[in-house]
């Protein structure tokens, strides 16, 4: 418990390099050697945004806890899986963060949607304030696809990313829906209260330019969020090579999950160890200084990336990818259908085109992505949370 106070300076000499081996090292869709791409590995690893515990925050919901140490681990992977496909979506996967230097204006309007704010987009304040609605009390432990929802929930309220989020259920995505979801011009269901401007839609990622309409057809960028469960007690060993893949594809944002009561964002692997962010660090709240730019060195991971066998992983979890256009959507299905042919390895979920005839009967647990009968959705995908009340915070 004593190390999960310390700073990540205090723990850097404590991590493990990377092993020296031939096996590749991918970390979300990009393909490394350790041998001559060491700096390179690195570099990719503190460039992604690295939420933690913190401390001394605006108290949530005015009266609530200065500090989620102890239950926000999951509600910080949450924020890093998300801040993920608003750097690919604002800045792009080639995007590299390079201490002490200036970085461009959207790298610092992507964190500000994080921030330890009532006002944030992605705040832990309004993660754990709209997970009251999904039956979570504020300081409960949160099961990966809770944080899911609520995601999906706050995403609609953040006009200038205009992303279309979909939450596979039942272990199937339904090409269809997705297609309706993200070439639809209206916002989504809730985000009424706060309409896109004709303005802000873009264009396959483009903003809107004269002729430009008539060329491209509109597809609003994807995150697709697929809550699994993917074994009883522990992994099941057929599904190690399917979720390995899951890594390889461009669209790649990594996956939510950990091990009991213990989340981590994972953003790669190499041999039979998954590379992973560790949230279990408090560090005090961060203010923005004078000049209104904020100090960002503690939202980069600066020590070598945590490593933990693929069987350890708690068989719960959500799997995460980013389709900027509809290109890079129909190029994510036809790899989902290639992996199908992949020899030992066992689907994690279906890819279909439309929804299974089974899904309206009202005899069958339906649970369409809309549902918001959070409870049925807890038995499902969340039962390790039954384990974890936080009774004093």
């Amino acid at each position: 418990l004593f190390l999960a106070t310390l700073t990540y300076d205090t723990l850097r000499f404590e991590y493990e390099d990377f092993p020296e081996t031939k096996e590749p090292v991918w970390i979300l869709g990009r393909k490394y050697s350790v041998f001559t791409e060491k700096e390179e590995i690195l570099l990719d690893v503190t460039s992604r945004l690295w939420f933690t515990y913190r401390k001394n925050f605006p108290a949530i919901g005015g009266t609530g806890p200065t500090s989620d140490t102890g239950w926000g681990c999951m509600l910080r992977c949450g924020q890093m899986i998300f801040a993920q496909a608003l750097v690919c979506r604002h800045l792009g996967r080639d995007w590299r963060w390079i201490k002490g230097k200036r970085q461009m204006d959207n790298y610092f309007n992507v964190l500000n949607a994080f921030i330890d704010k009532k006002d944030s987009y992605y705040s832990i304040h309004q993660i754990a304030q709209m997970g009251v609605g999904e039956g979570k009390s504020i300081g409960q432990w949160y099961g990966p696809n809770t944080v899911a929802q609520v995601l999906k929930k706050l995403a609609t309220f953040d006009t200038w990313s205009s992303l279309a989020v979909h939450i596979a259920m039942d272990n199937t995505v339904v090409m269809e829906e997705i297609r309706r979801l993200c070439q639809s011009n209206v916002p989504c269901a809730g985000a009424a209260a706060c309409p896109a401007l004709e303005s802000d839609v873009l264009y396959n990622g483009c903003p809107e330019d004269v002729g430009l309409r008539g060329r491209l057809t509109l597809w609003k960028p994807l995150v697709l969020l697929i809550p699994l469960r993917l074994g009883l007690t522990e992994i099941n060993e057929a599904y190690i090579e399917t979720l390995k893949h899951c890594f390889m594809m461009p669209q790649s944002l990594g996956v939510i999950g950990g091990k009991p009561n213990s989340a981590h964002y994972f953003i790669g692997y190499v041999g039979e160890e998954l590379i992973y962010l560790d949230p279990h660090t408090t560090q005090p709240a961060v203010e923005p200084g004078d000049s209104g730019c904020l100090p960002d060195e503690s939202f980069h991971c600066q020590h070598p990336p945590c490593r933990m066998s693929i069987a350890e992983l708690d068989p719960s979890i959500a799997v995460g990818f980013f389709c900027n256009t509809e290109a890079d959507f129909n190029d994510w299905c036809q790899q989902i259908k290639k992996l199908s042919l992949v020899r030992g390895a066992l689907p994690m979920f279906e890819l279909v085109e439309r929804q299974p005839s089974h899904f309206s009967n009202p005899d069958v647990l339906n649970l369409t992505p809309d549902s918001s009968d959070a409870d049925r959705l807890e038995r499902f995908f969340d039962s390790e949370d039954e384990d974890f009340e936080i009774l004093s915070l």
